[in-house]
């Protein structure tokens, strides 16, 4: 299947320091670009993988499951850790959850997490059915593009299908089963009118997590998609910030890459 215009992967190779960027469930690496180009233009390498049965059609996905995401992720970890002495991983969405657990089996060589709108619970009593539900109905109706910012776009599927929610579901059991285990300095940045993800969601990662390096920013202004928002900026700046102060030598190498 061709690709969805913008929804392509991202790579550009820098400085000592990476910073991995995970997309959210239907979306695309689309939602990611304009932070990831922001990181880049400061030197960093970046890489924003295009996880399984994304970017495409919503019948992609449907095949695949969480292990095939996590796989995809984990896979561009380590190349980007093999090419940088600190990695730090960003995400977005379902993306905080596959970081999560990222985070929880190879913690000691990430350096930092960025996440926001971390979607690691269920806010629908609904989703108990889907076990079931998933064979008799394929599909509900989607979840991307809640955007606040008039005319801003959000690349990735009208429909979710049920048979890849139901893996998504049973990521973020195994996700909260694993979130003592993360202790890495974490940025979580939330907005505080989502309608894809609740609060509860952030409130559950800040109570789990072993971290105890934890900044938390509220963004007033943006809706699901922040990253795309009225409060993208507030987020770009924020995440490099923490990357400088934890990664000494991101802030030297960005000398080398003005402009």
């Amino acid at each position: 299947m061709p690709l969805l215009p913008g929804a392509e992967p991202f790579r550009r190779p820098g400085g000592p320091v990476g910073v991995l960027l995970v997309h959210g469930f239907t979306g695309s690496p689309q939602s990611m670009r304009p932070w990831a180009e922001h990181l880049a233009d400061a030197g960093l390498a970046v890489s924003v993988p295009l996880l399984p049965g994304h970017g495409t059609r919503w019948q992609d996905l449907q095949p695949t499951r969480w292990e095939d995401w996590y796989a995809t992720v984990e896979t561009a970890f380590e190349e980007l850790a093999a090419e940088c002495g600190q990695v730090f991983v960003c995400a977005l969405s379902m993306g905080c959850a596959l970081t999560l657990k990222l985070a929880e089996k190879h913690g000691d060589r990430i350096t930092g997490l960025v996440l926001v709108n971390p979607s690691v619970r269920s806010d629908n009593p609904g989703t108990v059915l889907l076990p079931v539900l998933r064979h008799l109905l394929p599909t509900l109706p989607g979840v991307a593009g809640d955007i606040a910012r008039p005319g801003a776009v959000e690349v990735g599927y009208d429909r979710v299908p049920l048979h890849a929610a139901w893996s998504l579901a049973r990521l973020w059991r195994s996700v909260q089963e694993g979130m003592p285990a993360v202790t890495r300095p974490v940025l979580l940045l939330h907005s505080p009118q989502d309608h894809v993800v609740s609060p509860r969601n952030s409130a559950t990662v800040l109570a789990r997590i072993s971290s105890t390096d934890v900044t938390e920013l509220l963004l007033e202004r943006s809706y699901h998609v922040a990253t795309l928002d009225h409060d993208a900026g507030l987020i770009f700046g924020a995440s490099l910030d923490f990357v400088r102060r934890l990664a000494p030598a991101a802030a030297v190498d960005a000398g080398n890459h003005s402009g």
